[in-house]
């Protein structure tokens, strides 16, 4: 898909601690190629994050760390709004406008609440209302477009029926949003186990951290599960192999056919060993970048401060219009 111009993008990570190979390819390698050309804000979702059990005392701290990596992978602030979800009253406010509007059967058709539901696992009314945040968060800026996996496609479509169901009841408010997956949007599965999303959670030895030192880079990469026959194709290779030549197509934007070359008749050695240090290559300047920003904390308190007064002038003034469209009184706006 080629990238857009003229469009306006939102996006998001939680701050819930180390990013990943598969965050930066996902999200963060995207972000940087879509600022350009288009009015871009880029969130630290801190509100998504605490649906789920954390520790408030860290909470401040990752904050700061996404903010770092962000910068550090590329996001300029002179291009892009950079700012923090809970530092903007409106979206929650506008969230519970949504809800009203929301129904019951469209929340427990989201992936997230059936998969937890299915596992008879403890389900929070922030994890069940967690897609109209989401939503709220994406048409407070009026975003044509979402840079979003297959995993979140249904959270843009819910967000483009809420929108257009808000028009129709209260009068055009909301721009219908649309989502965005380029070619850095691969999913990125687990080092050990190729059937499963790559997760931190999974253990350190199944990801690749933005930050990791180059030795610990080289000890994962060189760990990671292959298959029997060493066949380096990116449509007859196992699971396993097509995950490493799928990395190394990320993150060297080679052809498949050129690397599929440039490996065949050698062993999943050879791979595992141009794999890794690649990964070493473009990684470590962005670790470099990351440790000298997250020394400066005022700079990024400032960088986020600024984010957000420019982000809370569209943000607000969306949310009063949405509230005079309710027949409710806008209020002072924060």
């Amino acid at each position: 898909m080629e990238t857009p111009s003229g469009k306006t993008i939102l996006s998001g990570i939680q701050p819930s601690g180390t990013l990943h190979i598969g965050n930066y390819l996902g999200a963060l390698k995207q972000w940087v190629a879509l600022q350009e050309n288009n009015t871009a804000y880029y969130c630290i979702v801190d509100e998504h994050a605490i649906t789920v059990e954390y520790d408030p005392k860290e909470l401040p701290d990752r904050t700061l760390n996404a903010a770092a990596i962000y910068l550090a992978a590329g996001v300029d602030p002179k291009k892009s709004t950079l700012f923090v979800q809970s530092h903007i009253p409106a979206h929650t406010e506008l969230a519970w406008l949504l809800s009203t509007i929301t129904q019951y059967g469209e929340l427990t058709r989201m992936t997230q609440f059936k998969d937890k539901s299915a596992k008879k696992e403890s389900v929070s009314f922030g994890i069940f209302a967690y897609p109209v945040l989401m939503a709220a968060d994406i048409l407070l800026y009026h975003a044509h477009l979402v840079p979003v996996g297959d995993d979140q496609k249904q959270h843009v479509e819910l967000t483009r029926d809420l929108a257009q169901r808000f028009n129709n009841r209260f009068g055009e408010t909301f721009t219908l949003p649309g989502y965005f997956a380029s070619s850095y949007a691969a999913r990125v599965m687990s080092l050990a186990d190729p059937t499963r999303k790559m997760s931190k959670s999974d253990g350190e030895k199944t990801y690749v951290a933005i930050t990791d030192e180059p030795d610990a880079i080289r000890k994962k990469v060189m760990s990671a599960t292959t298959e029997t026959e060493p066949i380096f194709s990116f449509e007859r290779s196992g699971p396993a192999v097509k995950n490493l030549l799928r990395i190394y197509q990320a993150f060297s934007d080679e052809s498949p056919a050129g690397i599929e070359k440039k490996f065949s008749g050698k062993g999943y050695k050879e791979l595992k060993e141009a794999l890794a240090e690649l990964l070493v290559e473009k990684l470590t300047p962005i670790r470099e970048q990351y440790t000298e920003l997250r020394q400066d904390e005022k700079h990024l308190r400032d960088t986020l401060e600024a984010g957000r007064a420019k982000a809370a002038i569209v943000a607000n003034k969306t949310l009063r219009d949405a509230k005079e469209k309710m027949g409710l009184p806008a209020g002072r706006q924060v």
